[in-house]
């Protein structure tokens, strides 16, 4: 894919065209203003209602430019914007839409540090640029995705993370990268492989799973003595190196470079590239092994820049990660309730991450330099199926295919179970593992749309498979009693933010956008609310003994704080929080009125 654009530089550029430019410009002026909306960055002045409908006025930081738009504020102040309805005016002539110049339009009223500014700025028209690539090239219907593979669905996604508005940023990739490793390009991709020395090298590993089991299982025999012979033959004791994949992009980009001290002094060297191949994921870094889904995923260090954060891993981080796993998938397969559920996480089982020396003594704290070198087998969700079942992001439920068809829609017209069965059945398989970890165990994930996967039978969800664990797991108890390799996940979080790892994450992130599209289907947002309720209830009731907790943390409280994702973003958009302690620096804006409250009977 690189040669064939490379050989012709018109074909990284080829899906910017006018019409295209202008149809993306305008879905992204619509997220804009909805997000920022619900977040009260700004503030659209009602000047009227016709057929339910409100017709609003955005007054800009210039004097001379304003925006119209009819919108349908639904429930958690989430602003349904007809996209075809909003016009820009400037000096009162219509104008084009265009995001780039909304947000320089905004950056006063947005409070966007001006050192920051070209860097947001570059994510938005990443994001745009990505945009239109996927518009141009969407292969599948929402009908055909609903009969699709695992991975037609995952290259098909276009929307990522809902609630940001710079979401697709992958500052450091240039085009001819785009094409080749972005999820949506859907390229193979071989994985380079190195030996790294035992030195400045750590392996982990699950109970029972034995470096050269993993490896051997990876790699294959063949593969594996042709490495060692590499080795050998520059002189080199085998026993010594540890081998790891890395992404192509870092190995060209970062290790070439920054780690030729430890190159030229064979701490680390280059061996090959798999002959497995293999397909990004949505979360960039993370790798499907497509010649042999059996295998498992594969995730890299990656230093590009991408929504709020450098996407390295980081090798001490690494050390904790497996046995972190291990004791969150024997928590979950000891308990009866999400046992009966069939609630799981994939199991990132082993491990292996490099010290650079140099910037360890350079760098007393956290810094993207010292996580430029690890990576992690996760274990893949096809060998978990049963006959007749399939798998589907749950970012896929919020997918919309270019005439605008809804995914979500088509899941159900397709399962001929109705929409009330569909959803309840969705909502146990996702939303009640959640209140269970979180009400029994105090556990907490980060349940977006890309970290989790549901198991489909008939096109209905049956249960759900959570991902990316260890650095997003969390125990809400500062005094909970874990082993050694586990306690980092026990963090102090004051009392009434605890509840918002299901109003935000859940409520707020997930179900915010699922009522959107059922609304626009002509499915009542009162309806799905209520089913919503009715899932906490049939929790609550089965677990009376957890009843003083339900009280402390009560889902159905009349309101609860807006904590905002895009503020953080636009506060720091190299590092939005830390993950050591995800409570510090959130960032919150009044309250928003609870849709559940009103069936707490």
């Amino acid at each position: 894919m690189k040669t064939s654009i490379s050989s012709s530089p018109g074909a990284a550029v080829a899906h910017l065209d006018p019409r295209t430019w202008a149809i993306v410009n305008r879905q992204h002026v619509r997220k804009i203003l909805g997000e920022f909306a619900h977040e009260l960055l700004i503030t659209p002045d009602l000047e009227g209602t016709v057929e339910g409908w409100g017709h609003y006025r955005l007054a800009t930081d210039q004097p001379n430019v304003e925006y119209r738009f009819r919108a349908r504020i639904l429930q958690l102040d989430h602003w349904h914007i007809d996209g075809e309805s909003i016009e820009k005016f400037v000096d009162g002539a219509r104008t084009p839409l265009d995001s780039l110049a909304l947000i320089l339009e905004l950056h006063t009223t947005l409070g966007i540090n001006p050192a920051m500014l070209p860097t947001y700025m570059e994510e938005i028209t990443s994001t745009l640029y990505g945009a239109a690539y996927k518009y141009e090239t969407q292969r599948l219907t929402a009908v055909e995705l609903t009969r699709a593979s695992f991975q037609e669905v995952e290259t098909s996604m276009t929307e990522g993370h809902p609630s940001f508005v710079a979401n697709n940023g992958r500052i450091g990739f240039d085009a001819l990268d785009y094409r080749a490793y972005a999820p949506e390009a859907a390229s193979p991709v071989s994985l380079i492989w190195i030996a790294v020395h035992e030195s400045r090298a750590a392996f982990a590993s699950i109970d029972g799973l034995t470096y050269g089991d993993l490896i051997r299982e990876e790699l294959g025999d063949t593969v594996l003595d042709s490495f060692h012979g590499i080795l050998r033959g520059k002189g080199l004791n085998p026993e010594s190196y540890l081998f790891m994949p890395v992404h192509p992009w870092q190995w060209f980009n970062k290790l070439a470079s920054i780690f030729a001290p430890d190159i030229a002094a064979q701490r680390l060297v280059y061996l090959g590239s798999s002959e497995d191949r293999y397909f990004a994921q949505q979360s960039i870094r993370t790798f499907f092994n497509t010649t042999n889904p059996q295998k498992r995923y594969v995730k890299t260090s990656l230093s590009i820049l991408n929504m709020g954060f450098m996407r390295g891993l980081s090798p001490y981080y690494m050390g904790g990660t497996p046995a972190i796993n291990q004791w969150v998938h024997e928590t979950i397969g000891k308990d009866a309730y999400l046992r009966e559920n069939g609630f799981s996480i994939l199991r990132e089982v082993a491990t292996v991450g490099y010290r650079n020396t140099y910037y360890e003594a350079a760098i007393p704290g956290d810094s993207p330099y010292k996580k430029m070198l690890a990576a992690l087998w996760r274990e893949s969700p096809i060998p978990q199926l049963t006959e007749g079942q399939r798998l589907m992001t749950m970012a896929s439920l919020l997918h919309r295919d270019r005439e605008g068809g809804s995914v979500l829609m088509e899941l159900i017209a397709s399962s001929g179970v109705g929409a009330d069965t569909w959803l309840r059945s969705y909502l146990k398989a996702y939303l009640s593992p959640l209140l269970h970890c979180f009400y029994a165990y105090d556990m907490v994930f980060m349940p977006h749309g890309e970290n989790l996967i549901l198991v489909l039978q008939n096109n209905v969800p049956v249960r759900a498979l959570m991902k990316d664990v260890a650095e997003e797991v969390a125990v809400m108890n500062k005094n909970a009693v874990l082993p050694e390799k586990v306690k980092r996940l026990a963090v102090s979080v004051p009392e009434e933010l605890k509840i918002l790892s299901i109003f935000t994450d859940v409520f707020d992130c997930i179900f915010r956008y699922v009522g959107h599209v059922l609304v626009e289907h002509g499915v009542p947002e009162e309806r799905f609310w209520k089913l919503v309720a009715e899932c906490v209830h049939d929790y609550r009731r089965s677990r009376p003994d957890l009843g003083e907790k339900f009280d402390r943390y009560d889902l159905f409280a009349p309101e609860f704080t807006r904590s905002c994702l895009n503020r953080l973003q636009l506060g720091n958009n190299q590092q939005m929080i830390d993950l050591a302690d995800p409570a510090k620096n959130l960032k919150f804006a009044g309250t928003l009125k609870n849709p559940i409250a009103a069936f707490k009977a």
